[in-house]
């Protein structure tokens, strides 16, 4: 299992959609909180891309948002087929304390994850590359190394093959 998580809005499903090549597998929204559930998609009846609820925005209520993150966090801490989390960052916003502390959560809970810097094409070259620093900067204050990380955009298919390799690598060793 490969999850994808990641404020709401940042294009977990869009991502997910442009990797499978197919347009609405994940249902996505231009509406924060749309996915609500934990969403398994299977690939090549072989391994599973999950849909996460993202953090952050959603409008429901504490008690709800209190369920939603322990049950994210529960299946992230207790899913043995976990391989890794791929946590969505959106390329056109500095460094937010939600992503900082999400990531460090994983690194306490001792989860693999790499890091996908979501919608490229609405970021300079430029930008992007000030983002990813500023990030290893940030990171670099609890972090030995950065994570593996991609750059993506759903809508010009940049970084699928990337992403999708990195998977094949990782299935490689599980079955080693």
């Amino acid at each position: 299992e490969y999850a994808f998580i990641g404020r709401s809005n940042v294009g977990k499903s869009s991502l997910i959609n442009m990797l499978c090549n197919h347009k609405e597998l994940a249902r996505t929204s231009s509406s924060p909180g749309k996915t609500q559930l934990i969403n398994h998609f299977i690939i090549n009846k072989n391994w599973f891309l999950v849909d996460l609820p993202g953090y952050g925005y959603a409008k429901i209520s504490k008690t709800s948002r209190a369920k939603w993150m322990k049950m994210v966090s529960d299946y992230l801490t207790m899913r043995p087929n976990l391989m890794s989390v791929f946590v969505l960052i959106d390329s056109r916003i500095p460094p937010q304390d939600i992503d900082i502390e999400f990531i460090n959560n994983l690194g306490m809970w001792q989860v693999p994850f790499a890091i996908i810097f979501t919608k490229r094409d609405k970021s300079s070259e430029v930008k992007m590359e000030n983002l990813v620093e500023e990030y290893k900067a940030k990171l670099a204050e609890t972090w030995e190394e950065f994570p593996p990380y991609f750059i993506s955009s759903a809508i010009k298919k940049i970084g699928r093959e990337e992403i999708l390799n990195y998977i094949g690598e990782v299935n490689k060793l599980f079955k080693q």
